[in-house]
């Protein structure tokens, strides 16, 4: 009786560490990035080789590019290659940062989004049209992003201006911003800042 309970307890210490392998194991391969940790160059590739959840987003972003890099040979979408290399290093220059690892998840979050708005990953929403005195607007948010987005648009331009900024945080209404623009909706009236110019807008 005595032997067959000694035979029980070494049978589940066995178990249990069989189960600690598998895990540990799952762990780590699920904290893998798309990329070659062998070969990480720089504080952030280290970084996202030992983060579980960079890992997770940067597997995500090869996912998303690779459909970019899919439909501009097949569909003649434009080149994503050369933005794709400009955002790898300005990701990597987030070594500089107060908050290295924000500003990487950041830069991650905020380039899976414009890939996924720019080769249609989504169904464009409606356009809404904003008035800001002489100066119109067209708008278009985008809430299946991570974080969720708004393409803005000159009216009566040619597209060249077109700007998409990224929801933060806000006390209320919705605020998304981007470089040199920032624009908080709420109730249908916004605020947009312009590349410095201040203007209330309204829905038309």
């Amino acid at each position: 009786m005595f032997r067959n309970a000694q035979y029980a307890l070494r049978q589940s210490a066995s178990l249990i560490a069989s189960i600690g392998i598998l895990v540990a194991t799952t762990s780590s391969l699920a904290a893998e990035p798309s990329f070659d940790c062998a070969k990480a160059k720089g504080a952030v590739e280290e970084m996202v080789c030992k983060d579980a959840g960079l890992a997770a987003l940067d597997r995500k972003l090869a996912e998303v590019y690779a459909t970019a890099l899919r439909k501009f040979k097949e569909q003649n979408y434009e080149d994503p290659r050369p933005l794709q290399r400009g955002w790898v290093e300005g990701r990597n220059d987030c070594w500089k940062a107060e908050d290295v690892r924000r500003c990487v998840e950041t830069d991650y979050r905020h380039r899976i989004a414009e890939l996924q708005i720019a080769y249609g990953d989504f169904v464009v929403p409606s356009t809404i049209s904003y008035a800001c005195g002489d100066f119109h607007l067209a708008a278009v948010f985008y809430r299946e992003t991570d974080p969720s987005t708004v393409v803005l648009t000159p009216l009566g331009h040619d597209g060249t201006d077109q700007v998409i900024a990224f929801l933060g945080p806000s006390g209320s209404g919705a605020r998304y911003e981007a470089a040199n623009v920032s624009f908080w909706e709420h109730h249908g009236e916004a605020m947009l800042n312009w590349f410095g110019e201040e203007m209330t807008c309204q829905v038309r």
